[in-house]
């Protein structure tokens, strides 16, 4: 069961811990959101103008006749109006500017973190969850930079505005327009309140449903092949029935708030007519002062509105800000070395020494059944081609992991060229080994950039002589664009064969002193296995060579095959003292070889 408690929190309106942090991605463009701010103010200043020139043009001109007066105010009321659309389209662009670059850094910013990352912290979540961190939460920032920080203070200063030329205009009147807030207060608190366990249920619900997506699309071909389709699309049906739900509940709330406002509006536009207009009988209003106390009326209930909905914008954001930077704040990371050997010319010797390891965070309690390695000891020589065999479980693929440093032991020590790999950094340690495993990844892109991975220093020239050398280059060759032929989606349009075969040139052209095969030719049909075998030998020369392999015909030839079994070194040695010491290499052996026979005689039946 995947825990989803993180994509629960909610966070408070404004938390002044995080809000430190999203300011920092703000400081690079300062200039921009000073002008912002300078924006926002002068338009505090032109948004009431208009209900109060509104005032004068009926005091002083429509009910004195004064055509020419009337004129001159219109057309200062045209220009106060052309002025703030002008300055409406700079702010909105500015804001907007001011959030998609903040949030382009925050998104570099948690890429770049999830790739250092050990394979570990991958492990234990699941990439669905990943995928809306960078994605939905990311957004809901956006939103808030562009739309929250600095346009939240443009309400504030307008409201402000607003009653300042309301109590100049009238005391009285001001009071009764102001009778109305507590009514609106209590809408407004009823409604965040409700808002926000909507808000819950469904960010919980977009993570799920981007945890189950990227799960089974990755798993498409299983639920095929075993008929799942239609059991699966109930299951899915019912999480997005439960997101729709969700949201229909949270639209249902506003759909209730706005109008509950324009209701209360209307209230205090009522109240304005019903007390302004009886003073306007007994004289002591003019018409002029009712007419712009309804405009301003109206006017100060839209930035009320806003602010209640910058609420939820901040409340969004301080819940996503708060997942970003638990991410940002995890540190699960190979531990790098103060002071990193470097590897000026590597051998490519390889040597356990005692190693004990388990799957377990650092400081976690392990148990005797958590060991996946136990005191494994074993030196392989630089320039050897050594197979490891053993069955499912026994610790294999572990091995390669911690030859690569995706894991750090426990106990024990792993040399390379007799330095302890703790003391090396990983990635000069990785520009040393490739590896090619048995289901290739792929990435979308052309086949001559799958297979220099970006690096501008290898040419086509070395991939050519590589595909070449491998065999590689005959199935290229025929392809309607060669090496630029455009790889679909994890390599969908290429044969199991052929994407193996690539993964082999890959490793080639960046001419590793280490190679870990990992059943790398246990997918491929036997005339494809043939051109590898073919070209494994001149692959191999000059370099040590880690083969994992569970077909043991393959690995007949190779200088030293060691037999792993629970996660310890049983037997070690060629073939032949293998087979003479007649252990676990033996019996493995013979029960593939008698497999064999059986399949052969099998089909031998079928064809007579």
């Amino acid at each position: 069961m995947r825990d989803f408690r993180d994509d629960e929190i909610l966070g408070k309106a404004y938390d002044s811990r995080l809000m430190k942090r999203l300011l920092k991605y703000v400081k690079p463009y300062w200039r921009q959101v000073l002008i912002s701010i300078l924006l926002v103010l002068i338009l505090a200043v032109l948004n009431p103008l208009r209900p109060y020139i509104t005032k004068f043009a009926i005091d002083d001109y429509i009910l004195k006749s004064n055509y020419s007066g009337l004129t001159k105010l219109t057309l200062l009321l045209f220009g106060v109006l052309f002025l703030q659309g002008v300055l409406q389209y700079l702010l909105s662009y500015t804001t907007g500017w001011i959030g998609q670059r903040t949030i382009f850094d925050l998104r570099m910013e948690i890429f770049n973190h999830l790739q250092r990352l050990a394979l570990r912290f991958f492990d234990k979540n699941p990439t669905g969850r990943l995928v809306t961190r960078v994605t939905n939460d990311v957004e809901s920032l956006n939103e808030m930079y562009s739309s929250g920080i600095v346009l939240v203070f443009g309400d504030i200063f307008t409201i402000l505005g607003i009653l300042y030329f309301m109590f100049k205009l009238s005391f009285e009147l001001s009071l009764v327009t102001l009778s109305v807030l507590p009514l609106l207060f209590y809408a407004t608190f009823l409604f965040r309140k409700k808002a926000r366990e909507a808000y819950r249920e469904v960010r919980t619900l977009i993570a799920k449903i981007n945890a189950f997506l990227q799960e089974h699309f990755s798993g498409i071909s299983v639920i095929q092949v075993f008929h799942r389709g239609e059991e699966e699309f109930k299951k899915f049906d019912q999480i997005n029935a439960k997101y729709r739900d969700a949201n229909i509940k949270s639209i249902f709330y506003y759909a209730v708030f706005f109008p509950a406002v324009e209701l209360i509006s209307a209230i205090g536009i009522g109240l304005i007519i019903w007390y302004g207009g009886g003073e306007v009988i007994k004289g002591t209003v003019t018409i002029g002062v009712l007419i712009s106390f309804l405009q301003y009326t109206e006017m100060f209930f839209r930035p009320v509105r806003d602010l209640s909905e910058k609420y939820n914008i901040f409340q969004t954001a301080m819940a996503s800000a708060e997942r970003i930077f638990k991410l940002l704040d995890t540190k699960v990371f190979i531990k790098q070395p103060e002071n990193p050997v470097k590897l000026e010319k590597l051998r490519g010797e390889i040597e356990f020494k005692n190693v004990w390891f388990a799957y377990r965070d650092d400081g976690e309690e392990i148990y005797n059944d958590d060991w996946i390695l136990k005191n494994v000891s074993f030196k392989i020589n630089a320039g050897e081609k050594v197979a490891i065999v053993g069955a499912t479980g026994s610790g294999k693929s572990t091995i390669i992991n911690l030859i690569c440093k995706f894991y750090t032991t426990q106990k024990g020590q792993i040399l390379i060229d007799g330095i302890d790999i703790k003391d090396i950094d990983e990635r000069e340690l990785r520009k040393h080994i490739a590896v090619v495993l048995q289901d290739v990844l792929l990435f979308s892109g052309d086949i001559f950039t799958n297979i220099t991975l970006g690096n501008e220093r290898i040419r086509m020239e070395k991939v050519i002589e590589s595909a070449r050398l491998i065999g590689a280059d005959k199935f290229i060759e025929r392809l309607p664009n060669g090496y630029f032929e455009v790889v679909q989606e994890r390599g969908a349009n290429l044969s199991v064969g052929e994407k193996q075969l690539i993964s082999f040139v890959r490793a080639l052209v960046y001419d590793p002193k280490i190679l870990i095969l990992d059943e790398a030719t246990s997918s491929v049909d036997v005339e494809t296995e043939r051109v590898i075998q073919n070209a494994i030998v001149k692959l191999l020369e000059n370099r040590t060579a880690i083969i994992i392999a569970h077909r043991l015909s393959t690995i007949q030839n190779s200088d030293k095959i060691i037999v792993l079994h629970k996660g310890e070194v049983r037997e070690i040695g060629t073939h032949d003292e293998l087979m003479e010491l007649k252990g676990i290499y033996y019996r493995l052996y013979q029960l593939q070889y008698r497999e064999k026979k059986s399949k052969l005689a099998n089909v031998s039946g079928t064809v007579k």
